[in-house]
């Protein structure tokens, strides 16, 4: 543990990339083989799932630390991070622990199933023996928040840097359904198995925004252009009569998705498409509030099947007669996945023609023609247009240059600042996480509608935290009312009708776009104006 404990310290003392990739590149070299696992495992978000909730951890904590618990919570909404606030306030004793993280690990695995008591006594025989770092890391494993500013991609090529290791086979040999608590570094990293292909996904390729104007891009003939879905990306393996569904959050979801079991007989084995999972209710392309009802479900019953079924919209193909393609050209691999799409039609059940589907290419002679063809994003349900170079091949992670998304302006409403917390890191001393309003029954009343925590500068965060502090109506543990006031333009990539939310409605991906200090809260929008952007066909189920 001493060892991952100074890790983390000196990962977390630096913001230089080459200093984060030569000491986890040290570690590699140096760790046991079993930490050297939990360590890929952690950073690749592997972790053991939470034995403790943290209500009980701040309690016991602030017991250990001898301060009593409202000053404790009072702290730790300061520091705005639990591990932290632990690791400051329990005091170090001269105890010395030489347990390695494998065993910490496995000793948390089994803490899981254990009675309250048991879970105390082994939280606070611990940190007593643990020096800050320690404690830090110990607290992070066991809330199971595990974010220290090092990506996967960072560690795997400090990974390649200490095995030799093209970082591309070791990206491939970290997807997949491992366990760390069962699989050695060698099984792993070292040796390369034929059973290990069976199932195995290949590394996403990434696409950036758009930075300038559209034309930088060039020729617009040397683009393909499709719509980018708003659904969840994924691809979809078949291979020796299985079928394997994997997220690009690298989670195995197979089982969320049955309609997609009829493509073992429908697709030939050795095939790999590239993907979005799109809600299909009705017969048309549904909205992402709609696929919410099938995330995270640990069954699928028949009623939510009918009500939302899924779609596989196809856009790439990866892996053809059981050969990987990515090398070839967009367009070639564009002309295996019509050619895999026409055999799938030939095959397909009867009754069915729509589980897997084509997405679309666009060919164009302008821009402008482009534009015109984004300008229709939302109506076809998607977030704007993806521009993939013909000749590019499939690459690994988030790449500059053949890749680009081309997103739709999003939708902009002003609202008033009804509610504020604190923030985390760096802001963890400033009002900057905020829930939002707008006006109902005339004027009369504000009806929140979405939170926000991003889109000011760092000087407006503090003009508004200054604000916020001087005009609280209401305190509400970490959360204050504030006088209606503060209007603010609020953006949003998406909206639906929602009963799981006061207003009635849903916002996606909520930010802020700027401080209106030209507008009173009279000025402000209202929930009219807010259902009024919903599309029409979505009304019908108000």
């Amino acid at each position: 543990m001493k060892r991952f404990a100074d890790l983390i310290k000196k990962l977390d003392s630096t913001n230089k990339t080459n200093v984060k990739v030569d000491a986890l590149a040290s570690y590699f070299q140096e760790a046991p083989d079993t930490d050297k696992v939990w360590t890929i495992a952690i950073l690749s978000h592997r972790r053991p799932p939470r034995p403790v909730n943290t209500t009980l951890l701040r309690t016991w904590a602030s017991e250990l630390s001898n301060i009593p618990l409202w000053l404790f919570e009072e702290s730790y909404h300061i520091v705005g991070d639990l591990a932290e606030t632990i690791a400051l306030v329990v005091p170090t004793s001269e105890k010395k622990t030489e347990k390695s993280l494998t065993q910490f690990l496995q000793e948390i695995i089994t803490l899981k199933k254990k009675a309250e008591t048991e879970k105390k006594e082994y939280l606070l025989e611990n940190l007593k023996e643990l020096n800050y770092y320690e404690r830090f890391v110990f607290t992070k494993l066991i809330t199971g928040g595990f974010r220290i500013g090092v990506s996967q991609k960072l560690m795997t090529r400090a990974l390649s840097k200490a095995t030799q290791i093209d970082e591309d086979v070791l990206a491939y040999k970290l997807m997949g359904n491992w366990d760390p608590n069962t699989i050695s570094f060698h099984d792993l990293i070292i040796e390369e198995k034929a059973s290990d292909f069976l199932s195995k996904p290949y590394p996403f390729y990434l696409a950036y925004a758009v930075e300038n104007e559209i034309s930088a891009l060039g020729n617009v003939n040397d683009w393909s252009v499709e719509h980018k879905w708003d659904g969840i990306r994924a691809q979809v393996i078949v291979r020796e009569g299985n079928l394997f569904v994997w997220s690009r959050g690298e989670e195995l979801v197979t089982d969320k998705y049955p309609e997609f079991y009829q493509f073992v007989d429908q697709i030939a084995n050795g095939t790999v498409i590239d993907g979005e999972i799109l809600p299909f209710p009705n017969g048309e392309i549904g909205t992402f509030n709609d696929l919410q009802t099938r995330i995270g479900r640990k069954t699928i019953s028949k009623a939510l099947l009918t009500k939302t079924p899924v779609i596989l919209k196809a856009y790439d193909v990866l892996e053809w007669d059981g050969r990987d393609v990515r090398n070839l050209p967009y367009d070639k691999r564009r002309e295996l996945l019509e050619k895999l799409y026409e055999n799938y039609l030939l095959n397909r059940i009867a009754s069915d023609n729509t589980t897997l589907q084509l997405s679309e290419k666009f060919y164009f002679n302008s821009w402008t023609e482009a534009e015109n063809e984004r300008a229709k994003s939302r109506e076809h349900r998607s977030e704007g247009l993806m521009l993939k170079r013909k000749d590019s091949a499939y690459q690994v992670g988030r790449k500059k240059g053949d890749w680009w998304k081309w997103k739709v302006d999003p939708l902009t409403i002003d609202a008033v600042l009804t509610y504020a917390m604190r923030g985390h890191g760096r802001r963890s001393n400033l009002f900057t996480d905020y829930t939002f309003a707008l006006w109902d029954q005339g004027q009369k009343e504000l009806v929140t509608f979405a939170k926000a925590y991003s889109g000011l500068t760092d000087e407006e965060f503090r003009q508004v935290d200054a604000w916020i502090k001087k005009n609280t109506i209401e305190r509400f543990g970490p959360v204050r009312s504030v006088t209606p006031e503060l209007v603010f333009e609020i953006a949003f990539e998406g909206i639906a009708l929602s009963k799981r939310h006061k207003s009635g409605i849903a916002t996606r991906f909520p930010r802020i776009l700027r401080w209106r200090q030209d507008k009173k809260i009279q000025d402000a929008n209202t929930l009219e104006d807010l259902k009024a952007m919903i599309p029409s066909k979505d009304k019908g189920n108000e």
